[in-house]
């Protein structure tokens, strides 16, 4: 497999392979506190709430979690986007794509900066408005990825449980503007349009904007963490599904350094994480965790060998350290792309939620 082609940004945040990655995101073939959510009416055996310690592998560029923005960011870095000025609006829903009872499907374009971003919109058919989420995908090649692609389970369930979904593409996917820097740009364009698809879906008569949450999976579970560090109290809540890590180097040393091509490039304009530690720190968001304001859910299978449960055990630490409210739900047997847990865990999702007024 081609690192290129599984190149989901460092700090968007890879995951493995298109179909590793993806697994349902692709078009069906696809000291702190925590403050755990009650189990839903499924057998606690299908999954557990995780207070796990740890991986004992620390990552090599971890810092203390009180990492600040500097005067002069780096233009690639958490920390520019920190400052950088939003301007998410101009949400126009297109040609229906489908009808259900339960909703009504939209071919949807928002702004993003100088760019026009594709997705779609569910809007539920009872009266609004209504609370609402952005979802946030997995890896799916760009060249093979069409409009909503991913997610496509939550999608539907979510619209039936009264929330308007709006599933982003991103940039360079489907019929969004192209970016041609976004690889060396470690893809940071898909946090910044992640945080303006909540600005437009602010906009929007169905929204009720004060209830609005996100919903990232896998490679869209690191953008999710991006946006929080980025954006204190920009949503609600967030819950992530297998997320990747939430140290960059981490994700490239997992997926991209193979791929000489690309990640000579990078390593050329960066540095290798040992020899320039700063930027690779400044590029995670585990080192900004003290910003974070929402509470945080993450679900993840026990069997998954894409992105290692370590990696969101280290994350659920870093966020308790910070004293932040988040939960961790480990499923036993689960792999990526969640099976017969996926219920379970979409039930818990929705109370979730719920509990937190989304």
């Amino acid at each position: 497999m081609s690192g290129r082609v599984a190149w989901a940004g460092v700090v968007a945040f890879v995951t493995a392979a298109a179909v590793g990655c993806t697994g349902n995101d692709a078009a069906p073939p696809a000291p702190g506190t925590i403050s755990p959510t009650s189990p839903t009416s499924p057998t606690p055996s299908a999954a557990r709430p995780s207070t796990s310690p740890p991986s004992t592998a620390a990552p090599s560029t971890a810092a203390p979690s009180s990492v600040k923005p500097s005067t002069v960011a780096n233009p690639v870095s958490l920390q520019a986007l920190m400052t950088k000025k939003y301007n998410g609006g101009n949400l126009r829903l297109g040609r229906v794509l489908a009808r259900t009872p339960a909703y009504t499907r939209y071919y949807v374009t928002y702004r993003s900066g100088t760019l026009t971003i594709s997705g779609i919109m569910n809007v539920p058919s009872a009266p609004g408005p209504h609370p609402a989420l952005v979802l946030n995908h997995g890896y799916i090649d760009p060249a093979v990825y069409t409009n909503g692609r991913g997610l496509m389970r939550e999608q539907d369930y979510l619209a039936r449980r009264g929330y308007v979904v709006l599933h982003t593409d991103y940039r360079n996917h489907a019929q969004s503007s192209k970016d041609p820097d976004s690889e060396l740009t470690l893809r940071l364009g898909y946090t910044e349009d992640v945080v303006n698809a909540v600005l437009a879906l602010r906009t929007s008569q169905y929204v009720d904007p004060s209830r609005i949450a996100l919903l990232g999976r896998s490679m869209g579970g690191g953008v999710t963490y991006n946006v929080l560090v980025n954006q204190p109290g920009l949503v609600k809540a967030a819950v992530v599904f297998a997320p990747v890590s939430s140290q960059a180097a981490d994700n490239f040393d997992r997926w991209i350094r193979a791929d000489r091509p690309i990640a000579s490039q990078i390593l050329r304009r960066y540095g290798e994480p040992a020899r320039n530690p700063a930027f690779w720190r400044n590029v995670s968001a585990v080192n900004f965790f003290d910003r974070v304001t929402e509470p945080v859910l993450i679900h993840h299978g026990e069997s998954d060998s894409t992105c290692p449960i370590a990696w969101s055990r280290t994350s659920l630490a870093a966020l308790k350290a910070a004293g932040k409210n988040a939960t961790l739900y480990t499923y036993p047997g689960e792999e990526h792309a969640f099976g017969p847990a996926w219920p379970t865990s979409m039930a818990r999702t929705v109370t979730f939620l719920k509990q937190h007024g989304v």
